[in-house]
């Protein structure tokens, strides 16, 4: 029999940086007497191109888990636009079956903007992991519309907690706790087993046990939908350049202007015009952690070079806008979209292994420091009256 008492505590994951977020924190809540974890998977989470979640969950030991079909297909500003819309539709229907005590939501995608809608328009207490910081593209607007709409903040770092409380959020429902994320790195950094490329079932010309690599991830920048052709070829044309080590590419995400970036790795990778590049869909957080850990360095757009990278001292060649402004360790070279700027920059880094460790994001404990403030919290009823708190 079910204990009445628990706390149903949903968590939306809306994409594969979603889970790996916070898949330490649905390890503990999950444990927690005092909880029930309810999941809800959605976006492009649940479609197979970006790795199939589901399947992921289930071999990490997450059963029960419910999904919502919401993306419209295209890849552009107005299917982005559509699916947020559908999106709060489904969620809606799924909160008012499911009646959840509070919903958890993470960072700043344009998919769990939806959520924080229909969560507060159904007076459940929303729980925002990750406000407060600060980037280019779409990500900006979204992230600090989702913290208007919530009840709870768990931030990664101090400027973060200080930005909420200027916004005028209330500085008791503010915790710096770091960012779960940290707590993969710091638990799977670990050597490449010898089989792992071949597990991980990506096509092209894999490393060899031992040998050098670099990891390179080019997502869309939202804001700047029509330069995306651009970007990408001058990110491809600087690769090309690179002849002494071997490249992992890995899928960008679903963010208008995907389409774009698809096409011309498909070019690439049909037509053999780099010789020495294989390319993936998807890791598992864990071997993402992995991954990265063992490679000469990162290039592309992605917050796992500014976050993860800088807990982990892996070399970071930053590319263009789409993280702008983020807060940054001692292992990020930033870089505008240009072919010999970028060609440059990769061969400054990959002779730059020793890189000072940063605890800007946390230290690995985040999700435990999260479930010890919700067990607080819970023992009294939360608030979803919003007031500014200026005066």
């Amino acid at each position: 029999m079910k204990n009445k008492n628990k706390k149903k505590i949903c968590v939306a994951i809306n994409n594969r940086a979603n889970y790996a977020r916070v898949k330490s924190l649905l390890i503990e809540i999950k444990k927690n007497k005092k909880f029930e974890l309810q999941i809800l998977l959605g976006a492009s989470a649940i479609l197979s191109r970006f790795g199939e979640l589901d399947r992921i969950l289930k071999k990490d030991g997450f059963k029960k888990f419910e999904k919502i079909y919401s993306i419209v297909e295209g890849e552009n500003l107005t299917t982005m636009a559509k699916s947020t819309g559908l999106s709060i539709i489904e969620t809606s229907t799924f909160f008012e079956n499911y009646r959840p005590d509070a919903v958890i939501v993470i960072a700043d995608r344009f998919e769990n903007l939806s959520v924080a809608i229909a969560a507060s328009y159904l007076n459940i207490p929303l729980i925002h992991i990750q406000g407060g910081e600060v980037t280019g593209s779409i990500d900006e607007k979204v992230r600090h519309s989702i913290t208007k709409l919530s009840d709870i903040h768990f931030v990664a770092t101090k400027r973060s907690r200080d930005f909420l409380i200027k916004m005028g959020e209330n500085k008791k429902s503010v915790f710096l706790t770091g960012c779960p994320s940290i707590d993969i790195a710091h638990k799977a950094k670990s050597k490449l087993p010898k089989d792992f490329f071949i597990k991980n079932k990506g096509v092209g010309n894999f490393p060899n046990y031992n040998e050098k690599y670099i990891v390179v991830m080019h997502h869309p920048v939202t804001t700047k939908f029509n330069e995306t052709y651009t970007q990408i070829m001058q990110t491809i044309n600087a690769i090309i350049k690179v002849k002494d080590v071997k490249i992992v590419w890995l899928w960008p995400n679903i963010d208008a202007g995907s389409d774009i970036i698809s096409k011309q790795l498909r070019i690439i990778r049909e037509n053999k015009l780099v010789r020495n590049i294989s390319f993936f869909k998807n890791f598992t957080p864990e071997n993402y952690i992995k991954l990265i850990f063992n490679c000469e360095c990162l290039v592309g757009n992605s917050s796992s070079g500014i976050r993860e990278s800088s807990f982990l001292s892996i070399p970071v060649v930053n590319i263009g806008s789409r993280q702008k402004n983020r807060e940054q360790g001692f292992n990020v070279l930033n870089v505008d979209y240009n072919k010999n700027e970028i060609f440059n920059a990769i061969s400054k880094q990959m002779n730059k292994r020793k890189i000072r460790k940063s605890f800007i994001y946390g230290d690995g404990y985040a999700y435990k420091k999260i479930v010890n403030i919700l067990i607080k919290i819970f023992k009294k009823e939360i608030s979803v009256e919003k007031e500014l708190n200026y005066l």
